[in-house]
């Protein structure tokens, strides 16, 4: 696929999450004044800018291996006037010394924590490294809402297995394990998933229709009909949970 495509331009965030739920949880994360935020597998960083808007005296780094993503990050924060107040890294975040901060965000990111697969109890551990012992991770990970079927699994993602991810209840435990208490737990609804996977695809689906003869149609035809068909495989039964971790100091 070619940059000189529309890319993502109808989503606000790169994942099944509402204003309403990215409101709440800004102020709540915002409450507890962390004075830095680190973003891990940040993307275009949406809800790390909104912390710093909402945290005035509060400084932010992104991390993500994405160029695209961060040259769009980097824009949206010398729009908002944040330019002097983040930092953006075109690296790795698998043993990154850049914490520990005082909020640590990781949304549909923890493969960018570990190379194990899975990669969340891993993750989880190296979240709770990075984070201040008075501070809070806010980390979104995918979870079976219920066990998927053999033809379902083959639908999915390339070599899905049932050990891709947990349920809800296994992944709370991780966190537990992994040295954190649950402040908040919340999970993405229907509508999250459907105004994410619909403004995933729409800007390509748009152009492709209008430009069925193009060079690159036949590519982002095929690119497109994979992905519809995993998300209708996967629909129902992978959720997305967002967990507010308070680091436990026993």
């Amino acid at each position: 696929m070619t940059n000189a495509l529309p890319r993502h331009t109808r989503l606000t965030f790169h994942g099944p999450l509402s204003e309403a739920r990215a409101t709440a949880m800004v102020r709540r994360l915002a409450a507890i004044r962390p004075r830095t935020v680190l973003d891990i597998g940040c993307g275009w960083a949406e809800l790390l800018l909104r912390v710093l808007e909402a945290v005035p005296d509060a400084t932010g780094t992104g991390v993500d291996l994405n160029a695209d993503d961060l040259a769009r990050a980097r824009r949206n924060a010398e729009e908002r006037g944040l330019g002097h107040r983040v930092e953006f890294a075109e690296e790795s975040a698998v043993g990154t010394r850049r914490g520990p901060a005082d909020l640590v965000l990781c949304l549909g990111a923890t493969q960018a924590l570990s190379e194990a697969e899975p990669p969340t109890v891993e993750a989880l551990r190296a979240l709770r490294r990075l984070v201040t012992d008075e501070g809070r991770v806010l980390v979104s990970e995918g979870f079976w809402q219920r066990p998927p079927a053999e033809a379902e699994l083959a639908g999915m993602w390339p070599g899905a297995t049932p050990g891709d991810h947990d349920d809800l209840r296994t992944l709370l435990d991780h966190a537990v394990e992994a040295g954190f208490r649950p402040e908040w737990t919340e999970t993405a609804s229907p509508q999250e998933w459907e105004e994410f996977e619909s403004g995933y695809q729409a800007d390509l689906e748009v152009w492709l229709a209008g430009h069925p003869d193009h060079p690159l149609a036949p590519e982002t035809r095929a690119r497109l009909d994979r992905h519809r068909a995993q998300w209708m495989s996967y629909r129902d039964i992978l959720g997305i949970a967002y967990l507010t971790l308070v680091p436990d100091l026993r």
